[in-house]
């Protein structure tokens, strides 16, 4: 079938009113976070979001 697109593997869930943003990582990084999002059910870019979300709020508290 022409046109046929493959699936996509991993948790996709909506983004809301969310952007995307590209950022480089260790491959190693990567993989652990790909692999907490499996485990924990829920989509990378999440997981991603938390932990930014808390070096921000650290960061607000130190200043």
């Amino acid at each position: 079938m022409v046109g046929k697109r493959a699936a996509k593997r991993g948790k996709r869930t909506p983004i809301g009113d969310r952007v995307a943003f590209i950022a480089m990582m260790d491959k190693d990084v990567i993989a652990d976070i790909k692999q907490v999002a499996l485990d924990e059910h829920r989509a990378a870019w999440d997981i991603k979001e938390q932990a930014a979300r808390e070096v921000l709020k650290r960061r607000k508290k130190a200043k």
